[in-house]
């Protein structure tokens, strides 16, 4: 009868050790199948947890913006802005930190007004570029005089969230210049798009990877990377 036991304990023991070899030599096969940055990308996408090699946040590729990262032929992640609500989601659903969402401006489309809705506060007291006269909270828009009453806006992209703020009030009361799109020097093309998971318009499809951007008044263009 002990003997029965022992064999059992030790049967149990036997398979244990086999299971953790298993686990270890699964884990380690994965992490280098992955490489360098599909471990980054996982620890991004589920956390510190995912793999015992990560390279760690201060090395992550997805926070530094380069060429595009797809090839022609494929298709790409887009918001398109005539279905655009300006939710504020892109700001805080994507991926990336920031986003890869930014404000665009179609110059053609503007207005150059000296009171923008979509830099300056409902109700600014004065007109100048003042932190607290201004929309954007990252201070993302630069307003440059060109002559009266004509003022030019322009979108400084490594400072902008993509909260559409700013593309809310262009929209309401000017003449919907500034809009979002997905800009892809920086976007990592999620199988699943995170913030097109949780759009409440369902503004974000597929295009192809050669005409990216989605362009009020075209179907869509290449916009400079």
């Amino acid at each position: 009868m002990e003997q029965t036991l022992e064999r059992h304990s030790s049967r149990r023991q036997f398979l244990r050790a086999g299971l953790r070899v298993l686990s270890l030599g699964s884990l380690a096969a994965l992490a280098g199948w992955l490489g360098a940055s599909g471990r980054t990308a996982l620890r991004r996408r589920f956390g510190c947890t995912i793999c015992p090699v990560c390279d760690g946040a201060d090395n992550c590729r997805l926070q530094r913006p380069g060429p595009p990262r797809v090839t022609t032929g494929k298709l790409v992640w887009q918001l398109d802005p005539a279905r655009c609500v300006q939710c504020g989601r892109c700001a805080t659903h994507c991926v990336l930190n920031p986003s890869a969402v930014k404000c665009v401006h179609v110059f053609a489309l503007c207005g150059y007004c000296k009171l923008c809705f979509g830099y300056f506060q409902p109700g600014a007291e004065t007109l100048t570029a003042d932190a607290e006269n201004q929309l954007c909270p990252a201070g993302a828009i630069r307003r440059r005089f060109v002559e009266e009453p004509y003022y030019e806006y322009t979108i400084d992209e490594q400072l902008c969230i993509g909260c559409g703020k700013c593309v809310k009030g262009c929209n309401a009361f000017g003449n919907g210049s500034l809009f979002l799109q997905v800009r892809h020097d920086r976007c990592v093309q999620c199988n699943e798009c995170s913030i097109a998971r949780h759009c409440p318009a369902q503004a974000f499809r597929r295009v192809p990877a050669d005409r990216p951007y989605l362009i009020k008044g075209k179907e869509t263009a290449g916009l400079p990377a």
